[in-house]
């Protein structure tokens, strides 16, 4: 556990609980198997009414929840229903198609996944000759939800654009920019430096926020404000991070990651 023993695990989501004739689990061995806490903190967890099923808190040891139904959150972090489904995420390559078949013979990311055994599916896309972190899934209900636009889920960019960006241009993307189809609200903006690989080049590297999905937004939002973007990364969606993650390289979300992304599309 991390420290004050919260629950931030990063095992798998895939993770299946050992359930009864009827379906059903002990709240403390799920919680275990979930990989919160060993099952003796697991209960003092319930005992300290700090674990809520279904909006009550639970603090009966020995309560039988559905693994697959309850909505489970302890010390408010919600733990995601048990499923059969997948949940990955994908760093995908610049050059790549964000389809999962092309008729014009182009890479896609279905060849990036073609031995997976799931019939899989993107959760949004990226432009082809944008590189970075892409979800991928069999959830149709999941993907549904995540891409939608009310859901507002962070998304970070990393672009490499030219000219020297100042802070009056950073401070101009916080105000808020208006393209030709509406308005683009950024929640977080900075300047990482130069183009390390050119001494003296006139190009920076910005780091940026929205929550938007619209076509080509970032480029035509760093556009906007007078640097077009020569090479972009999507290094973050909510609590999701590239990390160690190389390119064409992919994994399963951690239930922490899936849980608080089922939070944001509200499911």
């Amino acid at each position: 556990m991390k420290p004050h023993d919260a629950p931030d695990n990063d095992q798998p989501a895939s993770q299946r609980p050992d359930t009864d004739e009827d379906g059903l689990i002990r709240l403390q061995k799920l919680l275990a198997q979930s990989g919160v806490a060993s099952r003796r903190k697991c209960e003092e967890l319930m005992l300290d009414g700090l674990v809520e099923v279904d909006g009550e808190v639970v603090t009966r040891l020995g309560t039988k929840v559905d693994p697959r139904a309850a909505v489970i959150r302890v010390e408010g972090k919600r733990l995601p229903p048990i499923s059969d489904k997948v949940y990955l995420v994908l760093n995908k390559p610049r050059g790549v198609v964000s389809t999962m078949s092309d008729p014009e013979g182009r890479r896609t990311i279905g060849d990036l996944v073609a031995e997976r055994p799931e019939r899989l599916f993107h959760v949004g896309r990226l432009d082809t000759d944008t590189e970075g972190l892409i979800i991928l899934t069999n959830d149709g209900d999941f993907a549904q939800h995540l891409a939608h636009p009310s859901h507002e889920v962070d998304k970070t960019y990393v672009a490499e654009v030219d000219g020297e960006v100042h802070v009056r241009t950073v401070r101009e993307l916080l105000a808020g920019v208006t393209l030709e189809d509406g308005p683009v609200t950024v929640t977080h903006a900075r300047v990482l430096g130069g183009d390390p690989r050119r001494e003296g080049s006139k190009r920076s590297i910005v780091e940026l926020t929205i929550h938007e999905g619209r076509n080509r937004i970032v480029r035509r939002l760093l556009a906007h404000v007078g640097h077009p973007v020569r090479r972009l990364t999507r290094t973050q969606i909510g609590p999701v991070t590239l990390a160690r993650l190389r390119s064409g390289e992919m994994r399963e979300l951690t239930v922490a990651e899936l849980g608080e992304l089922m939070d944001s599309a509200r499911l």
